[in-house]
């Protein structure tokens, strides 16, 4: 053999090692397909799933009504990611609509909290917390479900799940030293109601029957058209409305 067939040029080996380099990262990327379009919004890349998927494991899901509604919420958010209250009102006179978002808000509290109010814990959690939920700063309230692995541990007004209150409370700046005030509580509802489509129902962009379905995704005390509850039958939940009388409070509330 001629040995002066494997003297190739510098320069091809340089082409050959770049285009194995190309060829490889077209079978897995460190970022995803939107990462790019996503400006000041993204905090850090996202590592994608290619072909083949088992390049990546993904971790199994937690079992259970918590690990439900938390998947559930979590996509209800990414509808109305960026709405933040600033619409809330855009649909009615100020005053109109404050009071009956208000008026909301005590009915939703009514079927999830009941005389507890903003010091409601949910009653299937075998260790409470060890001051009242109003006393407590989100970093106790945390650290209270870090201890408590294993059982549920909605508490609150609005009876929040732990995913989603840690997302809620990172979406309006609140951190780990805030009180769990009914002010805030408040404030994390509203969040949670625009995530549902307060604003766009409002706005006459959203059936409030569509809206009230998707309350009733957030809240297992409320019901759906068929009566029952959207997670009945997960750890005992059922809807403590009829929808007959759910749609006659929506009705009454947001009238049109």
């Amino acid at each position: 053999m001629n040995k002066t067939c494997l003297a190739l040029p510098l320069t091809y080996i340089v082409f050959a090692l770049s285009a194995v380099q190309s060829s490889a990262t077209e079978q897995f990327s460190i970022v995803n397909e939107d990462f790019f379009g996503q400006g000041n919004t993204a905090v850090q890349p996202v590592l994608a799933r290619h072909s083949p998927v088992s390049v990546l494991t993904a971790k199994p899901a937690p079992e259970g009504l918590e690990a439900e509604m938390e998947a559930v919420q979590a996509n209800l958010a990414s509808l109305f990611a960026d709405r933040r209250g600033t619409s809330l009102f855009r649909a009615l006179p100020r005053g109109v609509a404050k009071g009956a978002v208000a008026k909301l808000m005590q009915l939703i509290a009514s079927a999830e909290a009941g005389g507890a109010q903003y010091d409601a814990v949910q009653h299937a959690a075998t260790v409470k917390p060890r001051k009242r939920p109003t006393a407590m700063t989100l970093g106790e309230i945390y650290d209270w479900i870090a201890r408590t692995p294993g059982q549920q541990h909605a508490i609150g007004r609005y009876q929040f799940i732990p995913a989603t209150l840690k997302r809620l409370a990172n979406h309006v700046g609140a951190k780990r030293g805030d009180v769990f005030s009914p002010k805030l509580q408040d404030r994390l509802a509203h969040q949670l109601l625009e995530e549902a489509g307060l604003s766009a129902m409002m706005a006459n962009d959203m059936s409030r029957k569509d809206f009230m379905h998707n309350l009733s995704k957030i809240w297992a005390g409320l019901p759906t058209s068929s009566g029952k509850s959207y997670y009945h039958g997960l750890a005992g939940n059922r809807a403590v409305l009829s929808w007959a009388k759910f749609d006659a409070e929506m009705a009454r509330i947001f009238p049109g």
